[in-house]
């Protein structure tokens, strides 16, 4: 089984230790980097080599862990994040899963618990995806059965590279589209604007709710 690399961020020293130990024990993970904020986190990217996965305390000081997914949409960095908190609030939550987290867990949760959650986000790309589609803003179980929504012949081929399962980004999808990085930009602000979404989470989930992409139809 390939290795898993991992990031962590966290203020407290003795917490980072204890996890990086704790993974370690639990399976072929190796822990390459650590922070001690989330702004150390942001000033680092982008990283070469960069871990599979960051595993990211939401309460630091400075910037906490859902200003941390904001600023990394914002600037288009494509970090799989799952959040860890010991306040475990729908309002936290909401905003986190808004933001772009790919899982969330409580610091309560087992061994086996986040052994789960790193293997489905490894794997899969998200961990608990029912529950991430019941709290995205944009999807309804309601609705399910509405109109697909009109978009561009361009901002449909964007739509198809962010859900690829190669997970591009956003750089490497403008490369493919022989359009600028400004271009793919414009894209992804015309769908958030026009579908409420906030995260490249969000667009994968739209694509999922409204069969528009490969491997949702």
């Amino acid at each position: 089984m390939e290795t898993v690399t991992i990031g962590i961020a966290d203020d407290h020293k003795i917490v980072r230790h204890g996890l990086k130990e704790l993974l370690h024990k639990l399976g072929n993970y190796k822990v390459t980097h650590e922070f001690e904020s989330g702004t150390q986190l942001l000033a680092a990217l982008p990283i070469n080599n960069s871990p599979q996965l960051f595993i990211v305390d939401y309460s630091m000081p400075g910037l906490n862990g859902v200003e941390v997914l904001k600023t990394l949409e914002e600037k288009g960095l494509d970090c799989k994040v799952l959040l860890l908190t010991q306040h475990f609030n729908e309002e936290i939550i909401d905003a986190a899963y808004h933001y772009g987290a790919r899982g969330f867990l409580h610091k309560n949760c087992t061994a086996q618990d986040l052994k789960f959650a790193i293997d489905n986000i490894v794997s899969i790309g998200f961990n608990n995806v029912v529950e991430i589609l019941k709290r995205v803003r944009n999807y309804n179980t309601a609705d399910s059965n509405e109109e697909k929504p009109p978009l561009s012949h361009r901002e449909h081929d964007f739509l198809r590279l962010v859900c690829d399962e190669r997970e591009y980004t956003y750089d490497q999808i403008a490369d493919i589209m022989s359009v600028s990085v400004k271009s793919v930009e414009a894209y992804r602000t015309a769908l958030f604007e026009k579908y409420n979404i906030r995260s490249k989470v969000g667009l994968v989930l739209f694509s999922h709710k409204h069969k528009l992409t490969e491997p949702f139809l």
